[in-house]
């Protein structure tokens, strides 16, 4: 069993927005690795971080997304950082793996700078800035197709992604 689609991107690229609507037009169940992370420790991702520490949520998140990955056939939306792991990037050969690519701008506004994102918690803005820079590389990386969110709705990024599931 192997997920129809996997869908990468930093915070606000519109993972689950745009993998719930995959998952409708598909017919198919929509799941995200990091309700998993949080079902599993039983608190949210920040406090994870704040109480645990970064090494403790990417543990939790390596164990979620090879779980996922190995018993999920529906769309598959992996937390922002997922991919920053080479074992991660590996695992994920073979799958069609969409990559929302995001502009700084349209992050931030749908971020909010939203104090719950854990890697955002100290100036916002230049943080979520040099994870979008960081991360890019590895994200066209792991990526089987990249679609540009650009000042684009939720709907017309879905139907292109759809375009991209075999």
């Amino acid at each position: 069993m192997a997920p129809r689609v996997v869908v990468i991107g930093p915070p606000g690229a519109g993972k689950t927005t745009v993998g719930t609507l995959v998952a409708q037009r598909l017919g198919a169940t929509f799941r995200d690795t990091d309700t998993d992370i949080e079902r599993t420790a039983g608190k949210p991702i920040t406090d994870i971080f704040v109480e645990d520490g970064e090494p403790a949520f990417r543990a939790l998140e390596r164990a979620a997304v090879a779980t996922a990955l190995d018993e999920h056939d529906g769309v598959l939306a992996l937390g922002g950082g997922a991919v920053v792991g080479a074992e991660h990037r590996a695992l994920l050969a073979g799958h069609v793996v969409v990559f929302l690519d995001v502009g700084l701008a349209d992050a931030v506004s749908r971020v909010g700078l939203n104090r719950d994102r854990p890697l955002l918690l100290e100036s916002p803005r230049a943080q979520l800035k040099r994870l979008l820079d960081d991360r890019r590389p590895v994200y066209v990386e792991a990526a089987t197709v990249t679609v540009d969110t650009a000042g684009r709705t939720p709907e017309d990024i879905a139907d292109e992604v759809v375009k991209h599931v075999h």
